[in-house]
């Protein structure tokens, strides 16, 4: 018993200083999504890349990069003047289902999105797409690990004090 409490704040303590080394994550948000957009014609996007979902990054070379089974294109996205905002142009070459994916230029993590069909007309405006995965760390875990630290701390602690209140006390 006295090893699990010993090495469960341990390893609390490893999982907060491996996410505070990691430090550098960001997520990419797309001004809109390429739904309705027809083989041939540009797909004009931004991309905002912001350090922890909140702080722009600038001097950054994003790319953003579509693929159809073996056929894939990589375009680069230029600074827009904007904080933490790129714009690049995209061209399907064909109909057909696309998947799409953006490097944000950070630490080259791969924001992907839902795979869109080129070449169907659509209905209504589609929204702007969030990733599908924004590479952060989720803040759930912080938690679970800071309440799984604090009782450890407090079960060694109540353990000592039972200990102590044990010893016979000296005539």
């Amino acid at each position: 018993m006295r090893r699990l409490l010993i090495a469960l704040p341990l390893l609390a303590g490893l999982l907060f200083a491996s996410t505070a080394l990691a430090g550098g994550w960001a997520t990419v948000g797309l001004s809109s999504t390429p739904a309705g957009v027809q083989p041939g014609a540009p797909w004009n996007v931004q991309l905002t890349v912001l350090q922890h979902g909140r702080t722009p990054l600038d001097d950054l070379q994003p790319t953003l990069t579509i693929r159809n089974g073996d056929a894939s294109k990589t375009f680069a996205a230029k600074p827009t003047g904007t904080p933490g905002v790129y714009a690049v142009s995209v061209t399907f070459p064909t109909a057909g289902t696309w998947s799409y994916e953006v490097d944000d230029g950070f630490i080259s993590h791969l924001h992907t999105f839902p795979p869109v069909k080129i070449g169907e007309p659509v209905s209504a405006p589609a929204a702007a797409q969030t990733p599908a995965d924004d590479g952060g760390f989720s803040v759930t875990w912080l938690v679970l690990g800071g309440l799984a630290f604090a009782l450890a701390a407090l079960l060694l602690l109540a353990r000592r004090r039972s200990e102590h209140s044990r010893e016979p006390q000296a005539a």
